[in-house]
């Protein structure tokens, strides 16, 4: 049975993937891209179709996303506004260096082992950091008030650091976080740098670094970075739509299962504690990496076989996790119920 000539099987799949992927994107802001091009390739569309179609379904998801998330208070807009001034920059040098390494046809085997070392460190050091603080970690408000004062053992000692460094002029931005304008910028363009470089979108470097470097509340720097990747995605995606490239019959049902995938990650920021969203988020990374280095390994021994196993583990890690961020939601949500009934009864 077809629907609009495509099959109802596929757009069955594709609605369920749409789903998962859609609600990891609403709770870590995270770019769905990493996950959709690579299920595309293995099923046998075109580079292009691939990437410009992932690409549409960011934009998409990342809009429905940064929706909800402005509803609860944690988006950044002045914020977000300076990191994407600062990223457009890195991204451009982050370019000339990749280039300059493909002329010398170094490319792909430092941008692969960049990218597996890269993954790799940032989410053993938010698993350590998230796991070691316990509890205690991760007592940042999650409706992060613009005029409220963090405690200074919410922020990170390294954006404590950066935010000593009172260079005029100063921002203040939600949370109440006071920070120079040139060390925004400054961590902005060393993302851009790094996604420019690498050639991803850098959700995963954006979210944790708006945490670590800069202080942000973690639901705060998820939903501005989501707000940054409307931009990256919307611009990206209009691109590839003029070329032609882009496949409504994979976009479409994607995104309709991501439409109530996203306002649910997105709401499940404001229940789970931040403790929780850092140790998944550094799982997911690291599960990531280790995707990578498999299909990265496959294409050196010519065995094909281990791109479906890197596929397996994206998909794998993604079902996991997501299950997990459900779980700590519906526990939090229970635990909110029986709280009232408790105080009456005592």
């Amino acid at each position: 049975m077809e629907v609009f000539g495509v099959a109802l099987s596929l757009l069955v799949m594709f609605s369920g993937f749409g789903l998962l992927i859609g609600l990891l994107f609403g709770f870590f802001g995270m770019g769905g891209s990493f996950l959709v091009t690579p299920a595309l390739l293995v099923m046998g569309y075109k580079t292009d179709v691939a990437v410009a179609s992932g690409l549409a379904f960011v934009f998409g998801t990342s809009v429905i996303a940064t929706l909800k998330h402005r509803d609860l208070g944690q988006v950044d807009y002045k914020l977000g506004v300076l990191m994407i001034a600062g990223t457009t920059a890195g991204i451009e040098v982050g370019k000339i260096g990749l280039h300059w390494l493909q002329d010398i046809g170094l490319a792909n085997t430092v941008v692969s082992v960049s990218y597996v070392f890269l993954l790799g460190a940032i989410g053993v050091f938010i698993t350590y950091n998230a796991v070691k603080g316990g509890d205690d970690d991760g007592g940042v408000s999650h409706d992060a008030d613009g005029d409220e004062e963090l405690d200074a053992d919410d922020i990170p000692d390294i954006a404590k650091k950066i935010q000593s460094y009172r260079v005029p002029p100063m921002m203040k931005l939600r949370g109440g976080v006071r920070v120079s304008l040139w060390m925004i910028l400054s961590v902005a363009f060393l993302t851009g740098l790094l996604s420019g470089f690498l050639g991803v979108g850098g959700g995963f470097i954006r979210m944790p670094a708006l945490f670590y470097l800069i202080g942000v509340p973690v639901p705060v720097a998820v939903g501005t970075d989501l707000f940054e990747i409307v931009f990256s995605g919307g611009i990206g995606s209009f691109l590839y739509a003029i070329d032609g490239a882009v496949d409504l019959a994979i976009v479409a049902p994607l995104l309709a299962g991501s439409a109530l995938g996203a306002r649910m990650g997105a709401a499940a920021t404001s229940l789970v504690e931040e403790s929780e969203i850092k140790v998944y988020f550094g799982v997911m990374l690291l599960l990531g990496a280790t995707a990578v280095a498999v299909r990265e390994v496959g294409g050196i021994v010519e065995m094909p076989v281990l791109d479906l196993v890197s596929l397996a583990i994206i998909v794998g890690a993604a079902l996991l996790v997501s299950g997990a961020v459900v779980v700590s939601s519906i526990r939090e949500l229970r635990a909110e119920k029986t709280r009232p009934a408790a105080q009456t009864a005592d």
